[in-house]
């Protein structure tokens, strides 16, 4: 068997041996000095980019790797690149296929991409500090779906997520993997599954393993870098390591299905988290209408605002994967019982340009090249475009809905779903006093949002004013254009008006729509009425197949 230290890691891998028959443990990967990575950051255009380190402080990624070694050792290197055309880049009903012609199994996908992570995580080089945790069963999984394939006995109807490896936000209680929302205040916090972990499960899907974010979905310190957390450390971006932002909370979300670790990723959103990594990765993220996906078992910042939703390569894969997260939750207050039908389909029936009507934004028309160009472009493919000149609204307010949701969720997360002999912390206020007892480690970029948290004495009935007049200004921001010129959809770029969106409780998907010159990814977002995710969908199909944009990053190929 060759070592692993000849397939990917370039010298990073060794085993230690001694004079003794008896073989010392297996090192996967050592810490290294990042001083000069943090040093060459030192002046860079963005101040949030300047970092104070890189990697981990806490995170053994040995402990992370080790467990899954033997196996993952065993792929080839002329194996892994027979299995590309099948695996790298393709949607879930190609790798579906690929599967049903006996040209790929289970757990040939599923080792496909652990040999990508493996290669590319431990190399301190190109690593991204993406995933965090592993899951130890997943092979096993995938080798009984073969196992049970071969005999005849799989299901006869299957979700098309079936038998395909996802990754998670590390805020998503998942059984077997501790959650951490990236403090270290819940490294311990071993819970089982939420919700959509439940219906990802049911459906077939094959969880893979936990991805970095912002800590805590970056509502702890103000003006640090995006998608860094104490447990870790600091996401990088695959079109631009140190370059380019990764977008944020839900960094790892981003990166990871960037650089094929996974067939999919799930993010969540407050207020631009899944927009924000999906628009800087060049992929399809959708934040959905607040209630058609489940928040139980999400560590929360706010029950306003607050969603889970999915991150892809492709419109088709969002579809799967929204479908495949979907069901009524009796126990999270906001979900809808309503079945909303077209969602699985919408991937695969693009709405057709010229019946489109979008509302192209004046103001992004004047400042935003590519914008304008895409608005020409879709014009010129026969979509009815109507200019607009969004209306000013106030938006004074919005801190404290995610103060004071969060000073009451996070305790009510915390006594359902966390064991107190693991995690100590009950409050906010209990959080920032862990923190101050090793600020260096735990908080190097200060903890000024949670100290904003205590600090904010906003009143119940305040909170409810605010909650109702933010809803109509973000309502009424979008629906001036919506209703007034009967359009499918608003076109925005990236995460640029997502507090809007979040605040009407409208879903948005965003779309690749090119590069800068710089390199850096840039994308449309469509953002609808409330429960108009099949429409959005397909609209993004369409122009998805009219534009198709997104291009690998070329040191993850």
């Amino acid at each position: 068997m060759k070592k692993l230290i000849g397939l990917f890691l370039m010298g990073l891998l060794f085993s230690c041996k001694t004079d003794t028959p008896k073989q010392e443990p297996i090192v996967l990967w050592e810490p290294y000095k990042d001083s000069a990575e943090v040093a060459a950051n030192a002046d860079h255009e963005i101040s949030r980019m300047r970092y104070k380190l890189i990697q981990s402080k806490v995170l053994d990624k040995n402990a992370v790797f080790l467990p899954l070694y033997d196996e993952v050792v065993k792929m080839k290197e002329d194996e892994y690149e027979s299995l590309k055309p099948l695996i790298l880049e393709r949607d879930i009903f190609s790798i579906r296929n690929s599967i049903e012609q006996d040209k790929l199994t289970y757990e040939q996908l599923v080792l496909f991409y652990l040999y990508r992570i493996y290669k590319y995580e431990l190399n301190n080089e190109t690593t991204l500090n993406t995933v965090i945790a592993l899951n130890e069963e997943v092979l096993a999984a995938a080798r009984k779906l073969d196992e049970q394939r071969r005999e005849g006995s799989l299901p006869d109807v299957r979700h098309p997520i079936f038998g395909m490896p996802i990754l998670l936000k590390d805020n998503i209680n998942t059984a077997g993997m501790k959650t951490t929302a990236g403090s270290i205040a819940l490294m311990n916090n071993e819970v089982g599954d939420s919700f959509i972990v439940e219906r990802l499960k049911e459906n077939g899907a094959l969880i893979l393993g936990k991805v970095n974010l912002s800590e805590w979905a970056y509502f702890l310190c103000s003006g640090c870098p995006v998608g860094y957390s104490a447990v870790g450390g600091q996401t990088l971006n695959p079109y631009g390591r140190r370059i380019f932002e990764t977008g944020g909370s839900s960094s790892g979300s981003g990166t990871s299905v960037a650089a094929n670790y996974a067939v999919a990723a799930v993010g969540t959103e407050t207020s631009g988290s899944i927009l924000s990594p999906s628009s800087q990765n060049s992929v399809v993220g959708l934040k959905p209408t607040i209630g058609l996906l489940s928040r139980s078992g999400i560590v929360p910042i706010s029950s306003t605002l607050d969603t889970p939703g999915p991150m892809t390569k492709n419109v088709v894969d969002n579809a799967i994967l929204l479908s495949a997260m979907m069901g009524y939750d009796a126990a999270d207050s906001k979900s809808v019982k309503e079945e909303y039908s077209g969602i699985l389909s919408a991937g695969l029936n693009p709405e057709p340009l010229k019946t489109m009507r979008l509302g192209a934004m004046t103001t992004l028309m004047e400042r935003d090249s590519l914008y304008r160009e895409t608005v020409k472009e879709l014009k010129q493919a026969g979509v009815e475009i109507i200019e607009f000149t969004p209306p000013e609204v106030e938006m004074d307010g919005f801190l404290s809905i995610l103060n004071i949701d969060m000073r009451n969720d996070l305790p009510a997360y915390l006594k359902a779903y966390s064991n107190p002999e693991s995690v100590s912390i009950t409050s906010i206020a209990n959080a920032v006093d862990f923190n101050n007892a090793d600020s260096l480690v735990r908080i190097p970029y200060g903890q000024a949002l949670f100290e904003g948290i205590l600090a904010d004495s906003t009143t119940a009935e305040g909170l409810e004013e605010i909650k109702a007049k933010l809803e109509n200004s973000g309502r009424t921001f979008f629906d001036t254009a919506l209703d007034a010129h009967d359009l499918d959809a608003v076109l925005s770029i990236n995460n640029y008006h997502a507090g809007y969106a979040a605040v009407a409780k409208y879903p948005a998907l965003t779309v690749p729509m090119g590069y800068k010159k710089s390199g850096e990814p840039i994308s449309l977002t469509f953002v609808g009425k409330p429960f108009s995710e099949a429409h959005l969908l397909r609209m993004g199909k369409a122009f998805e197949d009219a534009f198709p944009k997104r291009k690998m990053p070329k040191d993850y190929q």
